[in-house]
């Protein structure tokens, strides 16, 4: 069984907090590599949710690049101001969700949970899941309306390595999260240096969800849905064994990406499992714009 499940929610759960007058925050993030979906979130969203911008909420480009990767962290400041301004309060459930995979949804789970806020869940399936299961949908826009104790950032509340410790390499397993054709240098579609960080395995966070977007799930799910989407909790941690993540070795696992947007998911997937991982930020989107660090190309 997860050990760390109520990291999650299902439609089912949210529309009865919802039903029970328990009105969580919903935060919509739905995105992709072209940028936030404004015209997705206008077209139809979960009633009472507010739009959550990745490059504008939870990513702040005051720096470049090449100091902190395509999408920086946000300053605790930065962040502060976008969740009061979303509605978040430190006592709030916060309730994340995107089209389907939780990619996006992560990156909100992730800086929500790294900047201290304690109470946070992502829509299983994502907003598929909420109009599949027949939830209502609106596309009323509502002003954002805040109550309770402010919610300030205080960042550091889970694991980030910088730049020079990924270079280092030691005593860490650094696990790149693209999908293997980026890992192997085959395609580059962002970023200006095809390829990946040497040392690193692959481990493509899409292999972590079922068709549906849904992680893979726990054995419960099995006895209930007999139709060979949920392949049980097993098959996730073997996901992570013959990647390599997991097994004997008692050393940190590093997640990376393209930018820290997509690593956030991985880095999700083993908090469901119990484990932890340190997310590397500024992911190969800084490192390759740093010419004198290095980049391998092939393998698997």
């Amino acid at each position: 069984m997860r050990t760390n499940g109520s990291a999650l929610i299902r439609a089912t759960e949210l529309a009865q907090l919802v039903t029970d007058g328990h009105q969580p925050v919903i935060l919509d993030v739905r995105w992709s590599l072209a940028g936030a979906d404004r015209a997705a979130f206008e077209a139809g969203h979960i009633p009472g949710a507010v739009h959550c911008v990745v490059e504008q909420d939870l990513s702040d480009h005051a720096r470049s690049a090449e100091e902190a990767g395509r999408h920086p962290l946000p300053t605790a400041e930065k962040f502060t101001s976008s969740m009061q301004a979303l509605g978040v309060s430190s006592d709030s459930l916060v309730v994340v969700y995107d089209e389907r995979d939780s990619i996006s949804a992560a990156r909100a789970w992730w800086c929500l949970t790294y900047f201290g806020h304690a109470n946070v869940r992502v829509l299983e399936g994502g907003f598929s899941s909420w109009v599949n299961e027949g939830h209502a949908v609106t596309t009323q826009v509502n002003d954002v309306a805040t109550s309770g104790e402010a919610f300030i950032a205080v960042p550091g509340n889970l694991p980030t390595v910088t730049i020079d410790e990924v270079a280092s390499g030691d005593g860490i397993i650094l696990v790149d999260v693209r999908a293997a054709e980026r890992f192997r240098g085959d395609i580059e579609p962002v970023d200006p240096v095809p390829g990946h960080i040497p040392g690193a395995i692959n481990s493509p966070t899409l292999d972590l969800v079922a068709p549906d977007g849904r992680f893979l799930g726990e054995d419960a799910l099995l006895a209930r849905f007999d139709d060979g989407r949920f392949l049980g909790i097993d098959a996730l941690l073997a996901r992570f064994d013959a990647a390599g993540v997991l097994g004997e070795s008692d050393l940190p696992v590093v997640a990376y990406c393209g930018s820290g947007v997509t690593a956030a998911h991985t880095v999700l997937a083993l908090h469901l499992v119990g484990k932890s991982a340190a997310l590397f930020p500024g992911s190969y989107s800084q490192w390759c714009r740093d010419l004198d660090r290095p980049v391998a190309r092939g393998g698997l």
